[in-house]
């Protein structure tokens, strides 16, 4: 029977010939270290890693994996040896901490597979290294301690705090992550290797600039995504549906100052309490900047509290499937008659687990629900939904905003609990308004013409917000509506008159609206070669640009077609921005040859979907777009704010 650890707990090994296994719920690297009874580190052989997997008495495993195996002889192990301790290290580009991913379990058990100890590692949260378990001699015996200790500097930090001096400790931390990135198939470089070695370097001097924030992992598809891991028609090649960005963009930094100091949280009211949350409470050179990082915080903790509940759920519930299979397994309790009480203990030990889990739930749900109801109010323009009252105030920036809000992401624990969704401005790759009905379960019950106008709205309601938070002069909108079908929802844009042409219609408008905006991206593109951007002609307009495109293909020849994968794939550099109001299906007659630009695009539906997921442990997070109110006159005021602020900046 598998004896289950806590934090600091020790159990007997009885054999001297083990199993070590690691089950993490993402890829790590597991490594072996070795310490004498004060567990102090010395010598050069004190750590079996990819590059060095054999020390007296442990081979490690070789490479990154989410399961890891060492093989241990502790009669092997030298005299001087009296602590194995078992260590695990995120790798870089993938989850930032441990807090980020499913609770990481690890066993020891003997030759024949079966488990003598298992301890899962709960409670921790910005450790990159963590100190899984050790077996240690006691009294000339061994046993097996969960210790959990983990460090958010990374595995330089783990090594000098078991007296390792700092530059040996940096050597030793790089040589084992640069094998493992020979070795394994993760993506580690040698530029990211300060985020595992930890930052043992001098402290930065004053006159420094300090560094930005390492720019957060772009998130990954869901598995659900009605198109992930699915061959494009006529080709072999998976299409990628779209994913959620709330990355850093690039911005030039013009001052070495550092920047603004968050507002501090207000203290609790009563002790024991969370502080009141604060908006902006986050670092960053503007309150603008400082909310954006408040965003992507409230959405890495919601994917962190909701993973640690989805995990104690899961294990709570096979170790009831255990507890049940050792009762009805053993006659004693089938022919005494306490398999029932057996049973009723299990159930009820299950109960007890799920119930603290939940509380835990309930109490960071609180918590973000509070922080929410004071981050949403204080969101800018750019951010905030249309029923803010920050878009009645709202007046033309001067400035380009640091991103823009698609709409809304929630998880089913608590779907009134909405996150955000913010993406680069400018733009990094193009949009794509899903509306074909092989989506979600509410476009299949959708009538297909209001599924369309749907998707009409939503791309018409991202392109009066683009306007709105930009510069009069710094922004542009194309529309090709070769067959007329999306004039009902374009209504507001041309009344407004603030449409760069009107609609192109027709397999004509479509070759000249394309045309023209090719020779621009081939145009600017020349001029950056060159090192002149300013010996543009001067028809061309500097301004970004946004091509919407409603019913394609309709209208569109192969050399149309050419031209608009031309645009998907260069235009964005130059300013040049794609969105797509497209049924895939409706496609399908150009085989593969469409699908890198439907890989090349962020899709998004017009109806609750669950297509997206976060970057650390793969939740399926519903997206809604976010609409004006019923009868709600914000559109047309926010465009007659745009053409107003045209025509005065017009010479």
């Amino acid at each position: 029977m598998t004896a289950e650890l806590v934090r600091g707990q020790n159990h007997p090994v009885s054999q001297s010939r083990v199993e070590i296994r690691v089950s993490a719920g993402t890829p790590v690297l597991a490594l072996a270290s070795l310490a004498d009874e004060q567990g102090r580190f010395s010598g050069d052989g004190i750590l079996a890693h990819p590059g060095a997997r054999s020390l007296p008495g442990v081979r490690s495993p070789g490479e990154l994996a989410e399961r890891h195996t060492f093989a241990v002889d502790l009669d092997e192990v030298a005299a001087d040896v009296h602590r194995l301790g078992v260590l695990l290290v995120l790798p870089p580009g993938g989850p930032v901490r441990f807090g980020a991913v499913p609770a990481s379990y690890v066993a020891v058990a003997d030759p024949d597979g079966a488990e003598l100890a298992g301890y899962t590692l709960t409670g921790l949260d910005a450790e990159t290294a963590v100190v899984a378990l050790e077996l240690y001699r006691r009294q000339g015996a061994w046993k097996v301690r969960a210790v959990g200790q983990g460090y958010a500097e990374g595995l330089g930090a783990l090594l000098t705090d078991g007296g390792m001096a700092a530059p040996q400790a940096a050597e030793l931390a790089a040589a084992a992550l640069r094998t493992a990135a020979r070795t394994g198939e993760s993506d580690i470089t040698l530029a990211a290797m300060p985020t595992l070695v930890g930052d043992l370097r001098a402290p930065q001097t004053p006159a420094q600039a300090p560094a930005p924030a390492p720019e957060p992992p772009d998130p990954v598809p869901a598995p659900g995504h009605p198109y992930a891991g699915t061959p494009g028609p006529g080709g072999d090649t998976p299409a990628s549906p779209p994913t959620i960005s709330y990355a850093h963009p690039r911005r030039r930094r013009t001052s070495t100052e550092p920047p603004e100091p968050a507002p501090r949280a207000a203290a609790a009211q009563e002790p024991g309490q969370a502080p009141r949350p604060v908006a902006g409470d986050a670092s960053g050179w503007s309150m603008e900047e400082r909310l954006y990082n408040q965003v992507w915080g409230m959405f890495e903790d919601l994917a962190r509290t909701v993973a640690a509940y989805r995990s104690a759920v899961e294990f709570a519930d096979s170790r009831m499937d255990r507890e049940l299979d050792e009762a009805l397994s053993d006659p004693r309790h089938r022919l005494g008659g306490s398999g029932n009480a057996a049973r009723d203990t299990a159930r009820a030990r299950r109960e007890e687990l799920v119930g603290q889990a939940q509380a835990v739930l309930d109490r960071d749900l609180a918590q973000l629900i509070a922080e929410s109801e004071v981050v949403e109010p204080a969101l800018p323009a750019a951010y905030a939904r249309w029923d803010n009252p920050v878009w009645h105030g709202h007046r033309t920036p001067e400035e380009s905003p640091l991103a823009l809000r698609l709409g809304d992401l929630h998880l089913p624990e608590r779907p009134d609990l909405r996150i955000p969704m913010l993406t680069r401005v400018p733009l990094e790759r193009g949009l794509w308004i899903d509306n074909g009905r092989t989506g979600s379960e509410a476009a299949m019950t959708m009538d297909t013409d209001r599924l369309r106008r749907a998707a009409m709205d939503m791309a018409v309601t991202l392109a009066v917000r683009l306007l709105a938070v930009h510069p009069a002069d710094r922004f542009s909108v194309h529309v090709i509506d070769a067959a007329g079908a999306g004039a009902a929802s374009l209504a507001p844009l041309v009344r407004a008159g603030v449409l760069a042409a009107p609609p192109a219609a027709g397999a004509a408008g479509v070759t000249q609206t394309l045309a023209r905006l090719t020779r621009r991206v081939d145009l600017v593109q020349m001029a950056l070669r060159a090192g002149a951007p300013e010996d543009l002609p001067p028809d061309v307009d500097t301004a970004d640009q946004l091509l919407i495109v409603h019913d394609f293909p309709h209208g569109f020849d192969d050399r149309a077609v050419t031209q608009l994968r031309y645009l998907a794939d260069e235009g964005a550099a130059v300013g040049v921005h794609l969105l797509m109001v497209a049924d895939r299906d409706e496609a399908s007659a150009y085989g593969p040859l469409l699908d890198p630009l439907w890989r090349s695009l962020m899709r998004l539906s017009p109806v609750p979907d669950n297509h997206l997921a976060d970057p650390w442990v793969h939740h399926a997070w519903t997206f809604e777009p976010n609409l004006p109110p019923q009868g709600s006159r914000v559109l047309d005021q926010a465009l007659d704010r745009v053409a107003e602020a045209r025509r005065t900046t017009r010479p």
